[in-house]
């Protein structure tokens, strides 16, 4: 069981067991409350009264296990979700070559607050790694995650409304998308690939000082979220 827990810090390790590693005593407590599999719990004797089921191990080989740089005493190995890729239920996010874990977990967390209930990736990096599961904020619990190509993904988006964010596009604050759309955001340094652009059909942007060149893509994706949100309301 430790070997397995260290060897899921790697994406392939992950795949082949089909788990993941949550850490920490509240995204232990959440994934606990929520709907998620898990496998097993493994904690130090500090905490073995607050979670009576859990595999005790001394806090020395604890902090080996740990990803984290001051470990809390706990982690959970959890089943990845067993998901088909399949159309959206309603508004949802594509993203196209999302590098940084840290950004991809933090749009899932702003996802799951702004209730956006899927999210698509195209060629991003891992959203059950364990940076993006803890920049999640227990939103990975809580909203779908399908990774697939870009052709099977803009399949499954077949008369979706996609809002494309783009720094040539109008002015965010001015469009009303729909009751269903999917936007689109962009790899941090090259914005979307341009058959996804092409497949657009709306084209927005953010406004900015002309100082600012441009902003982080889990902060444009925040953004976008809750201005669309906002904007549908008052069509409504």
């Amino acid at each position: 069981m430790i070997k397995k827990i260290i060897s899921l810090g790697d994406r392939k390790a992950r795949r082949e067991f089909k788990e993941y590693v949550v850490e920490g005593t509240k995204p232990v407590d959440d994934c606990i409350s929520s709907a998620c599999e898990i496998s097993a719990i493994v904690c130090t004797r500090e905490l073995s009264g607050r979670y009576p089921q859990a595999i005790v191990v001394p806090e020395q080989l604890f902090g080996r296990i740990s990803s984290e740089k001051a470990p809390q005493g706990v982690l959970a190995v959890v089943k990845l979700p067993d998901l088909f890729l399949a159309p959206p239920e309603g508004k949802c996010l594509l993203l196209d070559r999302i590098r940084d874990p840290g950004n991809l977990g933090t749009v899932i967390r702003t996802a799951n607050a702004a209730g956006y209930g899927e999210i698509y990736c195209v060629n991003c990096t891992d959203a059950y790694s364990p940076k993006a599961v803890r920049a999640s904020m227990s939103g990975i619990f809580h909203v779908k995650v399908y990774a697939a190509s870009e052709d099977e993904i803009l399949s499954a988006l077949d008369g979706v409304t996609l809002v494309c964010a783009d720094m040539g596009g109008e002015d965010i604050f001015s469009f009303v998308p729909p009751e269903k759309f999917c936007v689109c955001i962009g790899n941090e340094g090259n914005g979307l690939s341009e058959n996804i652009r092409n497949r657009a059909d709306v084209t927005v942007a953010i406004p900015m000082r002309s100082t600012c060149e441009s902003l982080n893509a889990g902060v444009s994706a925040g953004i976008a979220m809750y201005v669309l949100n906002n904007n549908r309301k008052r069509r409504n």
